[in-house]
């Protein structure tokens, strides 16, 4: 049976159906708006997956090419890997979902998304995440609330829900969010320099949308929703548990109260390797299980040393930063570098600049594109002291990476005034909280150090929170093991003016926005004193490039000369790079942009592009060459392609009988232009360049003479043949 329901959104409707497609997945609903349409289905087992001790939860979202009625490039002509885009959406779907599933559920569960209809004017991430919510509310599968979400923008000072993808571009606002009717569970965006105000205001508007978005996904839950299944839930041996807390005694606490980390974690392995070792014996199997229970009793230690004495674990108060310090210039031959260091986590930044050519070129959903601007994050096993494969970028890396990205874009130059393509790549070095933030610290001191003209440093902290009933703690700086045990990472990113990007990963269902609120404010007082930390190292952009970055000259020139510059099968540009050794990119408008490390290189290039397309001027004077004679004058070659007419009594202040008498082909000849018809043909003189001539403008006699109108008839008529 076919169930639906709908809702006015933003001036469009919204359907979520069930019923039709997928019927054998535990839940599935497709979800519709305008033309855009994804289909989201959720299976999952009652019984857990043997050997994990984690939520075995994966999320795909995937796009379909006849989504959008095209054929996918390359050899195979079918689908690939994920993008970045579809990577970031499947992020955005699991990160509020995750925390709804019972604690003790161990099934392996998968939500699919496939995009399968785009309008290209209504984004699918939100579709896929309000669609994977209301697939997994009507199935059988165990969760504790309905959750939703909507993305809020802002434009010319309005706040409007699911902005159309061609409007996304004008709001100074972007985020995507999810919640529940009671309360906020994620939340990602930026905004140009926004206050912890403003970002407020959206966010409870954004809360009143996924209200009644939830109240519709309810709606349909209570119409065709399944009972929820039986599930065999993970537990722990009671009489183990006992033991093994017995056993570790007061030893975590103790441990947990060594701030270096190094030490902590040493003393902690000890301490677990010691445990195993006494109860083996006893509880021969329970290897997996003793090591869950010492890894609960480190959370509880940790939490109650927050909550109750009011001290983190590495000795700081709850508001304290961890030192800082900064450099720049590090790496010698990067066009821009910076190191960046938080405490414990360290980011090596290093920025390389360009040309158009360098561009990132995107193939998507909704068309074609280029970029300009990129952040790539790495995260090396080494940065944590362990030994893994390095198998591909991941997708914590691309998270984080688009984090980053995004938290420097409003900063970045426009290309018009700063025309390089602008790579920006932070290698972790160390990692003890917050490596995100500390490359969005980095990427601004590389690419002051670059001399990339930002318009303001930016700066990243991250914050956590540690909320037992009605007692809350917020956290400034949060430490990894802070992150790990710890309630919420709430990362925010911005200048001395306002935010440019906020994420929100909770591990509980929900925040409400008076503890939003309150830790965004703390996050403002961190991100001030990280700036004056940047700002002492490097106070502004330098006002050279490296000497190692390409410097672009930038002209413009009649679109209908481009071919000229290109030549024949691209004859005249190979020419000039290869002579030149500079780069030669050309727009379709005329903009032309020339890259070289040789300032001579550039200006030898800029010469032969100028004389190219160069146009000829009134009053101007050329030292040009003499291409063909006539009875009637001379024609001069003043720019190359370019010819004009000197007519025999312009060539001399004295009548002159012959042409010959005063210039052969291939002679070089002074001349100046007197005049330029509406057809482009060109007028020039000799005669008034030299002693006793004049303007050859006023040269004809004044009055009327039918026999003079007659020979500037026929002269007339000769240039146009012999053009």
């Amino acid at each position: 049976m076919i169930n639906k329901v709908e809702l006015e959104l933003g001036g469009r409707t919204l359907t979520i159906e069930s019923g039709r497609l997928a019927k054998q997945a535990n839940g599935a609903v497709t979800v519709q708006y305008g033309d855009s349409m994804v289909l989201s289905t959720v299976c999952s087992s009652t019984e857990p997956r043997l050997g994990f001790d984690f939520f075995p939860l994966t999320v795909e979202y995937r796009e379909r090419s006849y989504a959008a009625g095209k054929i996918p490039g390359g050899f195979f002509k079918r689908e690939g890997r994920p993008s970045e885009k579809e990577i970031i959406s499947a992020r955005i779907i699991d990160r509020p979902i995750r925390p709804l599933f019972p604690d003790d559920f161990r099934g392996e569960t998968q939500c699919i998304n496939f995009i399968v209809s785009h309008d290209q004017k209504n984004d699918t991430d939100i579709l896929a995440l309000i669609g994977t919510a209301a697939s997994i509310a009507i199935s059988d599968v165990p969760i504790s609330k309905t959750i939703a979400g909507v993305r809020v923008g802002r434009i010319d000072g309005q706040l409007v829900v699911n902005p159309t993808m061609d409007t996304t571009e004008e709001c100074d606002i972007l985020i995507t969010m999810a919640g529940s009717a009671d309360s906020i569970a994620m939340v990602e965006g930026g905004g140009g320099e926004v206050s912890e105000a403003e970002v407020i205001e959206a966010l409870q508007f954004g809360h009143g949308y996924i209200k009644q978005i939830v109240a519709k996904i309810d709606e349909l839950k209570a119409a065709c929703g399944k009972a929820k299944f039986e599930y065999t839930p993970v537990s722990i041996d009671d009489a183990l548990a006992a033991k093994v807390k017995e056993t570790v005694g007061n030893r975590l606490s103790e441990a947990n109260h060594i701030a270096d980390k190094e030490t902590r974690n040493t003393t902690k392995k000890q301490m677990k390797k010691e445990i195993l070792e006494a109860l083996a014996e006893e509880f021969p199997e329970g290897e997996g299980d003793i090591k869950t229970v010492i890894h609960d009793l480190d959370s509880l230690s940790m939490r109650s040393m927050i909550l109750d004495e009011g001290k983190r674990i590495d000795g700081r108060q709850p508001d304290d930063v961890r030192q800082i310090t900064c450099e720049v210039g590090f790496l010698p031959r990067a066009h821009g570098s910076g190191v960046f260091t938080r405490g414990q986590t360290q980011a090596l930044v290093a920025v390389t600049l360009g040309t158009k050519a360098d561009e990132q070129r995107l193939d998507e959903l909704d068309g074609e594109s280029t970029k300009s601007y990129m952040l790539h994050y790495n995260f090396p096993p080494f940065s944590t002291g362990e030994t893994k494969p390095i198998r591909g970028t991941n997708r914590r890396e691309i998270g984080h990476g688009v984090l980053a990205e995004r938290a420097l874009t409003p900063v970045i130059p426009n290309e018009s005034s700063f025309p390089y393509t602008i790579r920006v790549v932070s290698d972790i070095m160390e990692s003890n909280g917050s490596s995100s933030m500390a490359s969005v610290c980095g990427g601004s001191l590389a690419m002051m150090d670059a001399g990339v003209p930002i318009k303001t440093p930016v700066a990243g902290i991250a914050m956590g929170l540690i909320k037992s009933d009605d007692n809350v703690v917020i956290l400034t700086d949060i430490l990894g093991d802070e992150d790990h045990f710890g309630d919420m990472d709430f990362k925010v990113t911005g200048t001395n003016e306002g935010i440019t990007a906020i994420q929100m990963d909770i591990k509980i269902t929900g925040l409400d926005i008076e503890t939003m609120g309150a830790a965004l404010d703390k996050a403002r007082n961190a991100r001030l004193h990280i700036l004056d930390k940047m700002v002492a190292t490097i106070p502004k952009h330098r006002d050279q490039l490296s000497e190692f970055a390409p410097r672009i000259i930038t002209i413009q020139i009649n679109p209908s000369k481009i071919g000229e510059v290109i030549g024949p099968g691209g004859k005249i540009i190979r020419s000039i790079v290869e002579e030149t050794g500079a780069k030669i990119d050309i727009e379709d408008d005329g903009t032309v942009m020339i890259a070289s490390t040789d300032g001579e290189a550039g200006a030898a290039a800029l010469a032969r592009i100028e004389a190219i397309v160069e146009e000829p001027e009134v009053n101007k004077v050329y030292n040009g060459i003499v291409r063909r004679t006539t009875d009637f004058g001379a024609f001069v070659e003043i720019i190359p392609g370019t010819d004009g007419l000197v007519h025999i009594s312009e060539l001399d202040v004295q009548r002159v009988g012959k042409v010959e008498d005063i210039c052969r082909v291939g002679d070089r000849m002074e001349v100046k232009v007197i005049s330029i018809d509406n057809d482009g043909r060109v007028r020039l003189s000799r005669k008034v360049l030299l002693s006793g001539g004049h303007d050859g403008g006023s040269q004809e006699p004044k009055g009327d003479s039918p026999r003079r109108d007659r020979d500037k008839d026929r002269d007339r008529g000769r240039q146009k043949s012999d053009h």
